[in-house]
């Protein structure tokens, strides 16, 4: 619990990834990924109840060693690879209200793939969430101005043309506003956001901005760049 607010963690996980097969318990550092955020909420200590949502055997038995709950396994309905978190995380508050006889306030989903996520990261999420009465907080990061969407271009039928037609007047980064994209590293919800707007994102939305490196594991690469800045502390 956390400023008088009941707290579910719910950690997503299904077996089915793509990129890099069975990438939620892939080891960084020796240390799997769901085993990451297992640690992770148990420093922080103050939610009621911390489960992963997996259809995966192998990804719920890494999950229990680390110290998550395994309450149940996601059904195949929700397994594809198009299923939304709204989804996910809906079914897990309805079945963790349903097996624990209580009303969660606040659903923190915490993805496996942001490694370098921190704890004040999602300290700063949940606080502001309740503070600011918020219906949902995202940490995000600033997009680098060689990645802004004025910037971008599409490639159809051999054709190059500007993604967005603004584009053309960008001459210096200096003409463009800042940009953000999500980092994964926590996700701050209430009850109301999920079962009665049925969004994620909420009519009252806000955000906290991470000035930290972020990693979204979805790639080789992606694990060598989080490897080396975890070895860079």
């Amino acid at each position: 619990m956390l400023k008088g607010k009941r707290l579910l963690a719910v950690v997503p996980a299904r077996g089915g990834s793509k990129g890099i097969p069975l990438k939620n318990i892939v080891p960084l550092l020796g240390v799997p990924l769901v085993a990451r955020v297992a640690k992770l909420v148990q420093k922080l200590g103050y939610f009621d109840r911390a489960i992963i949502s997996t259809d995966h055997s192998e990804i719920a038995k890494v999950a229990r060693e680390a110290g998550l709950d395994v309450p149940f396994y996601r059904p195949p309905e929700l397994s594809g690879d198009l299923i939304g978190d709204v989804e996910v995380l809906t079914h897990a508050l309805n079945e963790m209200e349903r097996l624990d006889r209580v009303r969660y306030d606040v659903v923190v989903m915490l993805q496996p793939t942001s490694p370098l996520r921190k704890p004040t990261h999602v300290t700063a999420a949940i606080t502001k969430l309740i503070d600011g009465g918020w219906g949902a907080v995202w940490t995000v990061s600033r997009t680098d101005s060689k990645n802004h969407p004025l910037k971008q271009l599409t490639f159809d039928n051999d054709i190059l043309d500007l993604y967005d037609p603004r584009g053309a007047s960008i001459i210096a980064r200096q003409q463009l506003s800042s940009v953000y994209h999500r980092n994964g590293a926590a996700y701050a919800l209430t009850r109301e956001c999920l079962l009665d707007q049925r969004t994620i994102m909420a009519k009252k939305w806000s955000a906290v901005i991470i000035e930290d490196p972020m990693i979204s594991i979805d790639t080789m690469l992606d694990l060598e760049l989080a490897e080396w800045f975890l070895k860079r502390g």
